[in-house]
Formats: C-alpha cells, structure tokens, sequence
C-alpha cells in the first residue's frame, strides 16, 4: 500500500488538526516561534477542505485524533500522561483516548466472538455486558462464565488490522521524506523508528500473544508485593477474542476515587515506578504500555496492570548498561555514565568524552534532588535533543519502548505525586540491582553461563574448528593436526563440571 498516496494522507492529517481547530493549540503549547506558526497556518489553510470533521462533542485535538484514527491514537495516549509537556488541560482532555472511545455494537462483538472460537462457543457466557472499556484497538465486557467466574472479554474492533496498515504506510512515507530533505535527521533514524513501531503495532493485533505475554509476566511478578495481573483463561482466547479474570480496582487517572478509597497516594506513585524498574532490569521483560487506561489499584492497595500487547525486553547487557546510567546520575557521577555510553557505542568514539560528561552535568545537576513540580520536563527533554545532535548519537530502535515507557510511567506517577523525587525513589531498585548484577560475583555468574554454553557445544567443537582450519587453508604447506575428537570431548566435559560447579556457587 506504500506509494504517492501516502502523501495525501499526510496532507490530510495536517488538514484535519487545521480544520478542527487543534493545530493553534498544538502550536500555541509548544511555543511554537511566530514565524513557525504562520508558515504552519499558510501550508495547511489551501487543504483544510480535505481535512476529516471529526467528532464536534470533542475538544479540538482529541477531536482530531480520534478522527485520524488508532495510530494516532496510540499517541495521543502517550501525551496524555504529562502534563508537565502539553499542558494539565490538554493532558485531562487527552485520556479521554485511554478507554472511553466510541465502542461498536455488542452484537457484532458477539458475532466476532463465535467466528473465532466456533459456533456455540458464545454459551460459555451466562452473561455479557455492554462495552465498559473502548480503546483504539479493542474494546471490553463484563462477562460471568458457566462455573460463575466473572472475566472480562477484550474483542478486537473490526478492520483495526487494514487501519493500522493504512496509518503506518503513511508514517513510512513522512519518515522517507524527513530523511530526503532534512539530512541531519537521518541519525534519528525515522524509518527504523516507524519500522520497529509497526512490528509492535502488529504484534498488539493478535491476542494469542497477548495471552502469552499475560502468562510471562504472571511468572516473572508472582513474588511482587502490590502488584497483580489478572489470569487468561485460555480456551476461551484466539487471535481477535481473549477472556481474563476480572479484577476490581480503580483506575489511576481517578484521583478523587483514590483519595476517596483511602488509598495513599504517594506510595502507590513510588510503587508503580519502582515496580517498571524493577520488571525492567531484574526481568528483562516489562509492560511497556503503562499508561492510566491500563493500571488500576485494588481495594487492598496493590498496583492492577492490564492490557498486555506491548511489552518490552531487554537482553542482559542493555539491562546492566541502563542499571549503570542510572546509578551515575544517583551518584551524581557523571564521568561515569559518559563512559557508560561511550562503552556500549551510544556515542561515537571520535567525541570527547569530558566534553560529554559535562554535557550530561547540565542535564542532571538541575533536576538532583527536585521534586517533580520544580522540574521543566519540556525544557529537559529539549536539552537531550541538543546534546544527542551535538555529540551525533544516533536513535537506538532496541531502546524506544524502555524509553517511551519510562516517560509514561514517570508521567503516571507525577499526576499520583506531583512532588515524586524520581532519584530518591529509584535508588534502591537500583541500587539492589548494581550489587547483584555488576561486580565480581556477576562476572563469576557470567563465566558459569560461558562454560555451559561451551559445554553444551563441547562435542561439535572438533567438527567446527576441523571445518574452519580446511576453510581459511584448503592446500596448507604445513600440516596442521586438529585435537582429538576425544581430546575436544574431554574440554567440553571439564568445561561442564566448572560450568555447574560455579553455577551452584552463584
């Protein structure tokens, strides 16, 4: 579907936020120059004809949103956790896109319920609800099962499939553009970008995997104090239709309900942070969508997480370079975290390192120590921008969802605590972390996993290296005999019996 089309679709979107009202309010939030702004104005005014209506009920930018469809969606969902960037007024308007979107007809819900999992198959229902969640993907029912378990029932919406495509086959055209005519913008990587929010995206769409998700992190955070998910029941799941248990709670968004249930805000703002730290670098393996619409508390105070779709993992190494950034910035070591990036290759070798480490000084001597109220998050995220163009570090496509997801949650747990000291209440996740995971006994750890690995290819190794030394000399001038086949076996046993003798150790 990728072609000139798409460009009129990018015309249309400007021309919707035009027609609807919303582009001066994006404009006026971002302070956008005045030169900018008309230049904005004068471009889309000739097209504001092809712009979509959109829901007039709406404020102008949810209006316009809504309008372009669930990729934009997806989004607006984002800005709606910070306040502190778009503004407290068009944050409250934007979560309107979390789960109180114009939901489709039950009945069709059911008729997409029997097509997935048989005829018949709507009888395991003693009752069905009408939609009591719609978002841009899917929508939710209160429903009781045969045996009188309540569960909700998450139902794809019709053709979300085919308007993902279409919205995403747009995102490919802009970015192609972006990079032909603003070439500095190439290290930012937008086609990589929009590539990698497609496989997300995707992968969302089928709720077999979000079940399978659903099972993972169930495993991972069975011993989390105040913290559950609820169950799939999964011969009632498939790929469009998928029934959990239900679990009461109120959502986060809800802060008079939550101050009302005498629940403590402040600890449940350092919980929900700690908790994605935590799932980030003791599991490798977190939910990377946490937004309002997805969490909720429970009458006993423990943080609800739904909506699995989009997870995020992080191999070992990625996990300890983060734990290691972090950690700087606690200390307020500086030098260390330029050297943090500079080893994984996040800033390019031929940069001065001092120069860097000076860099990420400004970035975290102002906001050390500051409650969240006194922090300009706009003015922050501003200032990375100019640091990672001066120092030419280019966007790193296996980081965006722990990226994205970090501001998420930092924005869920700002609107809980408004005063959130985000370094206070780090530390002692990572803190744990760093004592576990970098220093002698880690290395110990990861010589065990070296010996295992090797010993489990301990008998192909003489075919390997018998293959290589035929390969790089077909016609040798002098004779080179490769080990045994027993002399390898006897390396890759010995390398066993250490691998788990220092396993049991550590």
């Amino acid at each position: 579907m990728r072609g000139p089309h798409n460009i009129l679709r990018l015309i249309r979107t400007l021309a919707t936020f035009q027609r609807t009202g919303a582009l001066p309010v994006i404009l006026s939030q971002a302070e956008a120059p005045a030169r900018l702004r008309l230049a904005a104005h004068i471009l889309a005014w000739p097209f504001t004809w092809l712009g979509l209506k959109g829901d007039p009920s709406l404020p102008p930018v949810v209006r316009a949103i809504t309008a372009l469809g669930p990729a934009y969606i997806k989004f607006g969902q984002i800005l709606s956790t910070r306040p502190d960037i778009v503004g407290g007024d068009l944050a409250m308007q934007l979560r309107y896109l979390q789960d109180r979107l114009p939901p489709f007809p039950t009945a069709e819900a059911r008729a997409r319920i029997e097509a997935e999992l048989g005829p018949g198959s709507f009888e395991a229902f003693t009752e069905f609800s009408e939609p009591v969640a719609a978002a841009s993907i899917a929508q939710v029912h209160h429903a009781r099962l045969i045996d009188g378990r309540d569960v909700a029932v998450k139902v794809l919406r019709p053709d979300i499939e085919r308007a993902f495509r279409v919205d995403v086959d747009a995102f490919y055209t802009g970015a192609r553009m972006v990079e032909a005519f603003l070439p500095s913008s190439r290290r930012l990587r937008p086609t990589d970008v929009v590539r990698h929010f497609d496989g997300v995206v995707m992968g969302e769409l089928d709720l077999r995997l979000e079940a399978a998700a659903a099972g993972e992190f169930a495993v991972n955070t069975a011993g989390d104090e105040g913290f559950r998910l609820p169950a799939p029941v999964w011969n009632l799941s498939g790929r469009t239709v998928m029934v959990m248990d239900w679990v009461e709670g109120v959502g986060l968004a809800d802060t008079a309900a939550i101050d009302a249930a005498g629940h403590n805000r402040v600890i449940l703002a350092s919980r929900v942070l700690q908790l994605f730290l935590n799932h980030a670098l003791r599991d490798g393996f977190f939910h990377a969508d946490m937004h309002h619409g997805n969490l909720k508390v429970g009458p006993d105070g423990a943080i609800i997480a739904y909506d699995f779709g989009i997870m995020g993992r992080l191999d070992l190494y990625t996990r300890r370079v983060y734990a290691e950034i972090l950690y700087g910035f606690i200390r307020r070591d500086y030098r260390r975290v330029a050297e943090v990036h500079f080893e994984a290759g996040y800033v390019p070798r031929d940069r001065d390192i001092d120069e860097f480490a000076r860099a990420l000084r400004v970035i975290g001597e102002p906001i050390f120590g500051m409650d969240a109220s006194h922090i300009s998050m706009a003015r922050l995220l501003s200032y990375l921008f100019e640091v990672t163009e001066r120092f030419g570090m280019r966007t790193r496509t296996e980081l965006i969802l722990l990226q994205r997801t970090m501001v998420v949650v930092e924005g869920v747990a700002r609107s809980l605590d408004p005063h959130i000291n985000i370094w206070q209440v780090a530390r002692p996740v990572v803190e744990a972390y760093i004592r576990e995971n970098v220093g002698p006994r880690a290395a110990m750890r990861d010589l065990a996993r070296t010996a295992r690995v090797l010993a489990r290819f301990g008998p192909r190794l003489p075919e390997l290296v018998e293959a290589r030394l035929i390969r790089d000399d077909p016609e040798p001038t002098v004779i080179v005999r490769a080990p045994s086949r027993a002399a390898w076996v006897a390396v890759g046993a010995l390398a066993a019996l250490a691998g788990v003798a220092i396993g049991t150790l550590f």
